[in-house]
């Protein structure tokens, strides 16, 4: 496939003026730009190859975006992420929904940025899309890019009353998701570990075995899912 040149970075106003008018979501005055979390939104982040999993999973789950590891960087929360954004709050509810799932032990895998936090912003997307190719130079690129005019409070994953009804279509509730994402992340980790990718290089993290992997594996009643 036809790698895109690398595109130069729209100047500095360009993406705050976009992010902070047409969305209405706060930003930093910092160069690059970062988008705070807490207020607008949360976000859900996971490694690159469990949430491509996801999102092939959950056709709409919100804006989502690629965070590429800087060169030479080799821990384990250097690799390739993908950071979904879902209803603030959410990450606070992140640790119990883990645990009621019985994937505590993932917590290294998939964690959130909630209240105090913040993402890098991606450069605003071409007419509204993603930019093709494969050669841009910021940290972070959208992969499901956010849609000016639209609440992202209606069309993010969330929980409580009307959770799962957004106005893209139906966004999963949160519990849903961060099922998946746990399922996923506990998959691409096995996935590494037998094509020899181990995970000492990235910090020697544990397997995580849990009921939920075991009904993975088909060793856990059905009636345990969601």
């Amino acid at each position: 496939m036809a790698c895109a040149l690398p595109r130069p970075r729209p100047p500095l106003s360009t993406v705050r003026r976009w992010y902070e008018e047409e969305l209405g979501w706060p930003s930093t005055g910092t160069d690059p730009v970062e988008l705070l979390t807490g207020l607008r939104f949360d976000v859900l982040e996971m490694p690159a190859d469990a949430g491509r999993a996801v999102l092939q999973r959950m056709p709409r789950t919100g804006p989502v975006a690629l965070l590429r590891p800087g060169p030479g960087e080799k821990s384990a929360a250097d690799r390739p992420k993908l950071l979904l954004l879902i209803a603030a709050g959410g990450a606070e509810e992140l640790p119990e929904i883990l645990e009621w799932l019985e994937w505590g032990t993932l917590a290294a895998d998939l964690t959130a940025r909630g209240a105090g936090g913040r993402m890098p912003a991606p450069a605003p997307p071409s007419g509204g899309r993603a930019p093709d190719g494969c050669g841009a130079r910021e940290a972070a690129g959208w992969v499901r890019p956010p849609r000016p005019g639209y609440e992202v409070e209606n069309s993010l994953p969330t929980t409580g009353i009307g959770a799962g009804i957004g106005d893209v279509g139906g966004a999963p509730d949160l519990v849903r998701l961060v099922s998946a994402a746990a399922t996923e992340c506990h998959r691409a980790r096995l996935v590494r570990a037998r094509n020899g990718q181990s995970d000492r290089a990235y910090g020697d993290q544990p397997l995580a075995f849990s009921n939920a992997s075991r009904m993975s594996a088909g060793t856990r009643p059905r009636s345990f899912t969601l």
